[in-house]
């Protein structure tokens, strides 16, 4: 694949962190919306991950030409219903704090008075280009809430995820551990995998 300028439509820096690291090595120019400042963020009414996700890189690539790459991803707990699924970057409201994210599932598994704690983070990714979805993809991975939030490492709910095959949570992990089991790392590894073999080039 020749050298191809990629839009990363997210102006959260902990995930431009993450995605850089997905596609390293890549022949690929990454961008970020800090080029482009004056584009106001479109709003998230979708009710699914895929549908926010495409709505962004539908929204971004429209406002910059560019290929572009968006994706949404969140928290969803089965004793909970799903929540707080696309509403978790909002969970609480537009200003609570993660540790106050964390206090009101805790406060609504208490009063689920359930011990279901099985929880997946989900991450939906698409691809797109002069309005058209090139690739879409979805990555999950599977786990429950721990009984008390643990670790300083990764970012958002990764403190109170506890994976199993590791035997801690997200936030007690390597980046490097992380990004082989993560459901934001399985979507951009699908993406890589369409990338490295479509043959999508610079317009």
């Amino acid at each position: 694949m020749l050298s191809v300028r990629l839009l990363l439509a997210t102006t959260n820096r902990n995930k431009v962190r993450e995605i850089r690291r997905l596609l390293d090595s890549m022949p690929l120019e990454l961008t970020t919306l800090d080029a482009w400042p004056e584009i106001s963020a479109p709003p998230e009414t979708g009710r699914t991950f895929e549908e926010n996700a495409r709505a962004k890189a539908l929204y971004y690539a429209a406002a910059t030409h560019e290929l572009t790459v968006a994706e949404d991803s969140g928290l969803e707990v089965d004793a909970l219903g799903g929540a707080p699924g696309v509403e978790s970057a909002r969970y609480g409201g537009e200003a609570a704090t993660y540790p106050e994210k964390f206090a009101l599932i805790y406060d609504a598994l208490h009063s689920a008075k359930t011990a279901d704690r099985t929880a997946r983070f989900v991450c939906a990714v698409a691809l797109v280009r002069a309005g058209r979805v090139l690739f879409e993809t979805r990555g999950t991975v599977e786990g429950r809430i721990a009984p008390a939030p643990a670790g300083h490492s990764g970012f958002g709910y990764d403190p109170i995820f506890f994976y199993p095959p590791y035997g801690s949570t997200l936030g007690q992990i390597t980046a490097e551990q992380k990004s082989a089991v993560s459901h934001r790392a399985k979507a951009f590894r699908e993406l890589r995998r369409f990338l490295e073999t479509s043959g999508v080039r610079q317009p």
